[in-house]
């Protein structure tokens, strides 16, 4: 996205904000993509045959995105955040629906650098994740959120130092320590 672009997602966002439902239909064109690129980075960690497709979880995620009156949109980079949040929390939540099991039964080890490794059921690792990424959230709520928006929604550091309102070098402390954490607890739930 170039500089004009990314600043005109930032305009459309404080309008949408204000209640300009006009921004609303300008919006759309200019992230679609890279919404599609978000949903297809969570889609590549899912099982093979997953209902779900991109542009469905993209649809979904915006839909609920755009109709937030309480949000205040900060920026570009906030609103992805947000996205990268979303299409996490409709993925799990899909997981679970559809019969996922308890974390640890039958779920492969999981590298947070690498992806999620291939397996039948994608469910109970998605599962899994989330259950290891909550209770990260409960002992350290920033490296929970460093690890949605780095992980899951496929931000860089800059990005996400941004959203959260941190450095940089802060990011990535926080980043080492948190994958390191997540490791330990998913190696210990298999």
């Amino acid at each position: 996205m170039t500089e004009p672009q990314t600043v005109r997602v930032t305009q459309l966002l404080l309008e949408v904000s204000e209640g300009n439902r006009t921004a609303v239909e300008e919006l759309l064109p200019l992230i679609y993509d890279e919404l599609r690129r978000l949903a297809g980075g969570y889609l590549r960690r899912e099982r093979a045959n997953h209902t779900l497709q991109a542009t469905a979880l993209v649809h979904e995620a915006y839909m609920k995105m755009v109709d937030q009156t309480r949000v205040q949109w900060q920026n570009r980079a906030h609103f992805f955040g947000v996205a990268a949040n979303l299409m996490r929390r409709i993925l799990v939540d899909h997981a679970r629906t559809h019969g996922a099991q308890k974390r640890g039964s039958g779920v492969e080890k999981l590298s947070l650098e690498e992806g999620l490794m291939a397996s039948a059921d994608r469910a109970a690792e998605v599962v899994a994740v989330d259950d290891a990424l909550g209770t990260l959230a409960k002992v350290d709520p920033l490296k929970s959120r460093i690890v949605e928006l780095r992980f899951f929604g496929g931000l860089t550091s800059e990005e996400s130092a941004e959203v959260l309102g941190i450095s940089v070098a802060t990011v990535n402390r926080q980043w080492r320590m948190a994958k390191a954490w997540l490791y330990g607890q998913l190696k210990n739930g298999e």
